[in-house]
């Protein structure tokens, strides 16, 4: 069992070890990261320099970036490369005994008034061993408490655990992870983004370890862009029009393509549409990837892969309950939400059995679900008993709810998706799985053609193709 360290201990640890040496840059939450270090003592043979550029022209002019933004992973990365070229630069020939480093923050922490909500980039670049190649761990977090005196804090425990963590857990990731909240707890920081490369960490897969952080309770979101790279929501999805496209995904059929093409063709009527500010993604919840108990990683990298593939964003989240999701998107600087949802789990969202442990119920619930900028895109379904089109219009819905429900419809907060392909309506994830398992092929219909290629060249989702020789 791991011994979790006292930030202290940490601190003292690390700056009797001869073999580092390194710089301390922090910009926007004080000197917290290189305080720890100075009280712990002895931190003369670990720290070779300690800066903070506060002013925006000096920042400026020291870490040239991208993005006009402070608190940004640009400005991160230009001061991890100007802050360890010095180093290497200076003392690279002086100290070839010694592996060096370059920690680095840019944090905006709560302002007088409160108005704004805490937030930072952490980041270091690192030698495992004397004048080897650097390696790179980036990570994004929210500052949760509402005291900017223990949100300080707190990014001071913080930037010791990224310190500590990178020279001793950097082979075991998920000891890693969970050693960045060591004397910290999920009511006090959020981290939702985390990137590792170099030549000690091309083993990881960013994407697992994104996942790891839901699955930890880190944070109960991450997601990663069309080409698989994991990013940070409020980034990605800054002052953006939103579409959301909850499901299994296991795997896109022609009705999940459809369901997307179908909302985004409704989105597009809206005034402030433009190609440039709307963004679309599929999310995947964790209780979807953990069905059987356990997360299957390599289930879900399938399914990212076949998403990635055809161009999609992707999201995995924690949330069960759809106004949850609502909820997050309000945290985020964005425009509008979209959310699609086929009829079949539209009806769930109106069954007030599922909220019995909110204190106002369904009503709550609702509330919280449709915010001002939220709608939702209703995808109809087969009934075939009857063989009529089940939607918004003939679904029953309980009588004590029946005028907020018919308030949503004529607010139109709920839309129904009419030019659905009526020849698609009954293909879906679970019939395609059932059909692979039994060796039916007609699976392959059910699903776009590179989704059947895939499936049929990695052998997905219990596919062998030796039973097609």
């Amino acid at each position: 069992m791991r011994t979790i360290l006292s930030t202290k201990e940490k601190a003292l640890r690390f700056n009797l070890d001869s073999s580092v040496y390194g710089t301390i840059a922090e910009i926007g939450g004080g000197q917290e990261v290189a305080r720890n270090f100075f009280q712990a003592g002895g931190a003369s043979g670990t720290l070779a320099k300690t800066i903070s550029a506060y002013d925006k022209t000096f920042s400026d002019h020291n870490y040239e970036s991208k993005t006009s933004r402070y608190v940004s992973k640009d400005r991160l990365k230009a001061m991890l490369e100007k802050e360890f070229g010095e180093l290497e630069i200076l003392l690279g020939n002086k100290q070839p005994q010694r592996k060096h480093f370059a920690f680095a923050n840019t944090v905006e922490t709560l302002n007088f008034h409160k108005t704004n909500k805490g937030h930072g980039w952490l980041g270091i670049t690192f030698q495992t061993e004397p004048n080897k190649k650097a390696n790179h761990i980036y990570i994004h977090v929210k500052l949760l408490e509402n005291d900017n005196n223990l949100q300080q804090y707190s990014l001071g425990t913080l930037g010791i655990n990224l310190i500590w963590a990178a020279f001793n857990y950097r082979e075991k990731p998920n000891t890693f992870l969970k050693s960045l909240l060591d004397n910290l707890d999920t009511d006090r920081v959020e981290i939702d983004f985390i990137r590792m490369k170099g030549p000690d960490l091309d083993f990881i897969d960013n994407r697992l370890l994104g996942v790891q952080l839901v699955k930890n309770g880190m944070t109960p979101a991450i997601m990663f862009d069309r080409n698989g790279l994991v990013q940070q929501p409020g980034d990605l999805l800054y002052k953006k029009n939103v579409l959301a496209f909850r499901g299994s995904f296991r795997p896109i059929t022609y009705v999940g393509m459809d369901m997307l093409r179908t909302a985004f063709s409704i989105f597009k009527t809206d005034k402030t549409y433009s190609k440039e500010n709307t963004f679309c993604f599929c999310e995947i919840t964790l209780n979807n990837l953990q069905k059987t108990g356990e997360f299957n990683e390599k289930d879900f990298l399938q399914r990212v892969d076949i998403l990635n593939g055809m161009g999609q964003n992707v999201m995995v989240s924690s949330f069960e309950e759809f106004y949850k999701l609502s909820d997050y998107f309000s945290s985020l600087k964005i425009n509008k939400l979209r959310i699609v949802v086929g009829i079949l789990t539209f009806t769930k969202i109106f069954d007030p059995s599922y909220y019995n442990k909110l204190n106002g119920g369904i009503l709550e619930a609702l509330g919280r679900l449709f915010k001002h900028n939220t709608k939702l895109y209703v995808y109809p379904a087969l009934d075939k008993e009857n063989n009529t089109l089940l939607d918004s219009t003939n679904m029953d819905i309980p009588i004590d709810i029946k005028h907020i429900y018919n308030y949503l419809v004529e607010n139109r907060r709920i839309l129904d998706i009419k030019n659905h392909n009526k020849a698609w309506i009954e293909f879906f994830p679970h019939d395609v799985i059932e059909k692979i398992k039994n060796n039916d092929n007609s699976w392959e219909s059910m699903v776009p053609k590179f989704v059947s290629k895939q499936i049929k060249k990695h052998e997905l989702f219990g596919y062998r193709k030796e039973l097609h020789w």
